[in-house]
């Protein structure tokens, strides 16, 4: 009688169970494949994705390409052409090293693999899948690789079933394939979905390749960093204060080129920002750092995402001390030179950030109505913070500056406020025999003395810190404030709209609008923020919803951010809005009561300065 009950396992049967640790949605498939053209030393990789890659994933290069028999072999397991000896294990700079992925993604899809080397005049194409086999040709094909991976766990249900949707899988797939372009900015990627295409990334370098990827304007919301030593070399960008985030999605790390995750390198980062970091916050970075491949282990786990240090605590440290050392030696404040280089031309441009002491508030605008503590907080009446968040709209006045001709100094374009009273500044240090004086300017800036100089603010991106700021809390909390119409207002939105604002009517509800959706595409608003201007409530909702798509197109911003982000940028008083003395005196201190009043939500600066040496240079005083 056969009393045995193990049993060796089929290859067949081995290899599916070996492809769920590689390959566990399409963005797995991808990121391997992509890694393994980048090694093949491609230059330009060019993606194609197909009902979320559960139809298609192909990923074209102009790499070296393979052989025949390399072509045969590179879907067998453990083959490739990575690691020789045990020894390479401690050594290792390519991406790929285990021979797994191909092997893993033929034993759960259609796979096709076209490819041809440089110095060939023909190439090699096989296919492969459970039910044909192993078919290969002959045939002439463009120099490099491509592989195309089709039907996705088609021989595996339970997988496939398991899958998210459409969204959520190209979501995934985006988020790889821009983890991939930021890691080799010399390379060039493009991405195509369902025959269109989304993403194009030229080959440039990494600063160039962060502003494609994430955003053109990164540089004003971020601070570089850069700091080489005998051990490490840190290069990158982090978020200013304003930029930080809710989501823990937006800290990418690369080390030797290789996007991964490291809990020692966030912890690091994390703590560098100190008291700046609220609960919740997650500070954007993108940081590059390049050690001996002796110091690391990057064999821990199949996804090849992890990574150990020989080193821990030494590591924690530079990058910590690193990123300190960025965020601590800048006033996030710029300053302005007028710039007398060129005789022919009276262009401003910026200067270098100054540095700032930290809790150094002495160098902001001084205010006879109101103190400040030495954190910055403003200390208001009821009625003013009111006057600020619930109404400082319906007091400006909308009047149009007819008068153009009057003059450079007609009051229509600049209005000066004197005061002669004793002043006090942010430290509390009296400021005798000095007057303080607040002006709009074209009805777009407050200028106002300060410390150093004058401090010139941007009215409409001011309120829109400010606004976001209050947005975000109102999220928080859940106790939304609605101001009731007195007469309701029915609005009739085009299909895509009316799907968006149900989608999104928990938020929507939150930041105090009232509203009730009455069919055939139709809403009816009750109730609306009081933020927003009497008159204009469907305008501003149109405005919003249309702004929060184009943030959700663009940009990929978390629902709530992007939100709060769209709302303040639409309820806020406008360039062009004039404001009277208390509004603008009002409006500086609630920015400057702001968690982060130097840059907007959306990347903007709000405040610059003018040196006073700058003027005094400008008129021959020095």
């Amino acid at each position: 009688m056969n009393n045995e009950e193990i049993a060796i396992l089929p290859d067949f049967i081995a290899n599916k169970i070996a492809a769920g640790e590689v390959v566990q949605r399409p963005a797995s498939v991808l990121k391997e494949l992509v890694e393994n053209s980048l090694d093949a030393g491609a230059k330009n990789i060019d993606v194609y994705i197909k009902s979320a890659g559960k139809n298609l994933i192909q990923v074209v290069d102009d790499g070296k390409g393979m052989s025949a028999l390399d072509a045969i072999k590179c879907i067998q397991r453990h083959a490739t052409s990575k690691i020789k000896t045990v020894e390479d294990l401690d050594k290792i700079l390519t991406y790929g090293f285990r021979g797994e992925a191909l092997s893993s993604i033929a034993a759960v899809s259609r796979i096709e693999i076209r490819t041809e080397k440089y110095n060939d005049e023909l190439g090699t194409s096989i296919k492969f899948d459970d039910e044909t086999g192993l078919v290969t040709e002959k045939g002439s094909f463009a120099k490099g690789t491509s592989v195309s991976v089709k039907n996705l766990f088609y021989n595996t249900p339970a997988r496939r079933n398991f899958l998210k949707g459409n969204s959520t899988e190209l979501k995934h797939l985006i988020e790889t394939f821009k983890r991939n372009a930021l890691s080799q900015s010399d390379v060039a990627f493009k991405f195509y979905n369902d025959d269109e295409l989304v993403f194009d990334y030229p080959a440039a370098n990494n600063r160039n390749r962060i502003e494609d990827v994430i955003a053109e304007n990164i540089y004003d919301a971020v601070v570089e960093v850069h700091e080489i030593t005998d051990l490490i070399e840190i290069t990158g960008c982090v978020a200013k204060p304003a930029y930080l985030r809710r989501s823990k999605g937006e800290q990418y790390l690369f080390i030797n080129n290789r996007y991964v995750s490291s809990r020692i390198v966030n912890h690091a980062v994390f703590t560098a920002y100190e008291n700046i970091l609220e609960r919740g916050d997650y500070p954007f970075f993108v940081l590059y750092l390049k050690l001996d491949p002796t110091k690391i282990d990057i064999n821990v786990h199949p996804s090849k995402l992890e990574v150990k240090f020989d080193d821990e605590k030494t590591i924690h440290s530079l990058v910590n001390a690193v990123v300190r050392k960025g965020l601590g030696k800048y006033d996030l404040v710029p300053s302005i030179d007028l710039n007398r280089t060129d005789r022919n031309s009276d262009r401003l441009s910026y200067s270098q950030h100054k540095f700032t002491e930290k809790n150094d508030f002495s160098d902001r605008p001084v205010n006879n109505e109101n103190t400040f503590t030495q954190k910055g907080k403003g200390i208001f009446s009821e009625a003013e913070i009111d006057l600020l968040f619930n109404s400082l709209d319906s007091q400006i006045s909308k009047t149009t500056d007819n008068t153009s001709n009057q003059g450079p100094l007609a009051q229509t374009s600049i209005e000066v406020a004197h005061t002669s009273s004793e002043q006090i500044d942010l430290t509390s240090d009296k400021l005798s025999g000095e007057s303080s004086f607040i002006v709009l300017l074209h009805n777009k800036y407050i200028l106002s003395q300060i410390k150093s100089g004058l401090m010139i603010i941007d009215q409409h991106v001011a309120h829109e810190r400010i606004l976001y700021e209050k947005a975000i809390k109102s999220f928080e909390s859940d106790i939304p404030f609605s101001q009731q119409l007195l007469f309701s207002e029915k609005i009739q939105f085009d299909p895509a709209d009316y799907e968006l604002l149900k989608e999104i009517e928990d938020f929507i509800l939150k930041l105090g609008f009232t509203i009730k959706f009455l069919g055939r595409r139709t809403i009816e608003i009750i109730g609306v923020p009081s933020d927003v201007n009497i008159g204009s409530e469907s305008d501003t909702l149109i405005e919003i919803l249309k702004e929060f798509r184009k943030n959700q197109i663009e940009k990929q911003l978390e629902v709530r951010d992007n939100l709060a982000k769209s709302f303040s940028c639409k309820t806020a008083i406008k360039a062009g809005d004039k404001l009277t003395e208390h509004e603008m005196r009002l409006l500086v201190d609630q920015l400057f009561a702001t968690s982060m009043p130097y840059v907007c939500p959306h990347g903007r600066p709000i405040v610059i300065k003018i040196q006073l040496s700058e003027f005094d240079k400008r008129f021959g005083r020095t």
